[in-house]
């Protein structure tokens, strides 16, 4: 979601060769023209009121200030549907990127959590182990990947068109 460029951030007003081509939601339309410094200081949240995270989050408690950092200091990415954040062990996971059966087969507690989704959706087993083979980072269903920062458990969610 950081890509490089020329163009000057719309918070601090500096080049600094890179920008932040994720999500962004604020009144004003940021998309591009905000530099990842700008995000992960607070800057940009505070000065446009922004948020990049779509602030749906997936995990045990979180106290807000946590919450908070990773919704308004956290670069988001693109899913399918509104992305989703991981929080664990009372903290924001690190998001690791999209990931198909074959980058899952690392992750075996990953799989599981992806397995007790599709079992939430009430189907039989045998489709369930389906969907999870035919996932593909690159594909119309596919997982995102995170790790929680304190214990370095492996967590997913899965998406689809």
């Amino acid at each position: 979601m950081i890509a490089p460029s020329g163009t000057a951030c719309s918070c601090c007003g500096r080049e600094r060769g890179y920008v932040y081509r994720g999500p962004v939601y604020a009144a004003e339309e940021l998309g591009g023209r905000l530099c990842p410094w700008c995000i992960a200081d607070g800057s940009a949240a505070e000065r446009f009121d922004a948020h990049f995270t779509a602030g749906t989050c997936l995990g045990d408690d979180v106290p807000l200030e946590v919450f908070a950092a990773v919704d308004r200091r956290t670069p988001g990415f693109v899913a399918w549907q509104e992305p989703q954040w991981f929080f664990h062990c009372g903290d924001g996971a690190a998001f690791l990127g999209l990931a198909g059966a074959a980058e899952l087969a690392a992750f075996p507690e990953a799989l599981e959590v992806l397995r007790r989704e599709a079992n939430g959706w009430g189907w039989p087993s045998n489709q369930v182990e389906h969907f999870l083979g035919s996932l593909d980072k690159d594909g119309e269903a596919t997982a995102y990947l995170f790790q929680c920062r304190v214990c370095a458990t492996h967590l997913a969610y899965s998406d689809f068109t």
